[in-house]
């Protein structure tokens, strides 16, 4: 499918064919913090924990934010104890934010607009999220037949990134995330009744710590799952529904994830995986997975070889 995407870079419009991106996710969806105003940096709040070493209301700048809108500790966040930044992803709302609504004025030139610029970004990173999903959603063959109807919501989603900064933050965003998520519900069915036989339905389960070590998990509903923790090494969770579940520290090295849908990068940064790890072709693996394989005693195969029919014997 050809659908193009347009995106304003220092005054200029530039077409581009999002075919030649994985997944069919353009770079409007991919987060570039060069074109961003370190909003991310700034906007939320977080408290000491084990993702952030202090605390920090909304709106106010993190001290480690560089006049350049750069990150001053960016090579060693995790040794700093800044891990929830290395989790973090805007799919692009912090640049469309930053260059389009705002026309690339940032919030220290124009101290007026912080707040607004802020809280737009909050309503922009979800309607960001929703584009990814649709966009991930019309690129599924199975769900051919409803198409029409996820291109129709994501040209009103699409519609909604474009509005000035009052009506962005008008915007019914939970009302509009029932629709598309009621269409996505429908994406799921059509793409987990390939997988034959029984297939596990989880939706919003309490997994957290769950023992699933090389679990047959393929064409499982797992939407909102609580995973915290869980063993998923090994795990075959192919054609699995994974929209919003929760991998915070789950293990999923050596765990096939190639054709599950709807998995983003935030939910694969905050895992813990390996090069055994099989992702989906739009997501990139995090560069602080190791390179180690799975605990001793589960053997398997080279990702270049786990697909269907080359699969690792279950134990």
């Amino acid at each position: 499918m050809r659908r193009e995407i347009r995106i304003l870079t220092a005054g200029h419009e530039d077409t581009r064919d999002t075919r030649d991106a994985p997944g069919g996710a353009g770079a409007e969806l991919r987060a570039d913090c060069t074109r961003c105003f370190g909003l991310c940096c700034v906007a939320p709040a977080f408290a000491a924990s084990a993702d952030f070493a202090i605390d920090k209301d909304a709106g106010q700048a993190c001290p480690n934010l560089r006049q350049d809108f750069r990150c001053g500790i960016h090579p060693e966040l995790r040794q700093q104890g800044f891990s929830g930044c290395t989790v973090f992803d805007c799919f692009g709302a912090g640049q469309r934010v930053a260059q389009v609504t705002f026309g690339g004025r940032d919030w220290r030139q124009a101290p007026g607009t912080a707040k607004q610029m802020f809280d737009v970004f909050t309503v922009m990173r979800q309607l960001h999220e929703l584009l990814w999903y649709l966009t991930e959603a019309l690129n599924l063959p199975p769900a051919r037949p409803i198409h029409g109807d996820l291109r129709t919501l994501l040209d009103r989603t699409e519609a909604l990134t474009r509005y000035d900064p009052d009506a962005v933050l008008r915007v019914d965003v939970a009302a509009h995330r029932r629709d598309v998520d009621a269409l996505l519900s429908r994406t799921s069915e059509l793409v987990r009744t390939q997988v034959r036989g029984r297939r596990t339905d989880r939706r919003g389960a309490d997994l957290v710590g769950a023992k699933l070590r090389g679990a047959d998990l393929r064409g499982a509903n797992l939407r909102g799952a609580y995973l915290i923790g869980a063993d998923l090494s090994g795990a075959d969770l192919g054609l699995a529904d994974l929209i919003g579940a929760d991998l915070r520290g789950a293990d999923l090295r050596g765990a096939d994830l190639g054709d599950s849908i709807f998995l983003t990068q935030f939910q694969v940064n905050a895992a813990r995986g390996d090069d055994n790890t099989r992702l989906p072709a739009a997501l990139t693996r995090p560069p602080h997975w190791t390179t180690v394989g799975p605990p001793s005693g589960r053997a398997l195969l080279p990702v270049s070889q786990r697909h269907r029919g080359a699969r690792p014997r279950r134990r």
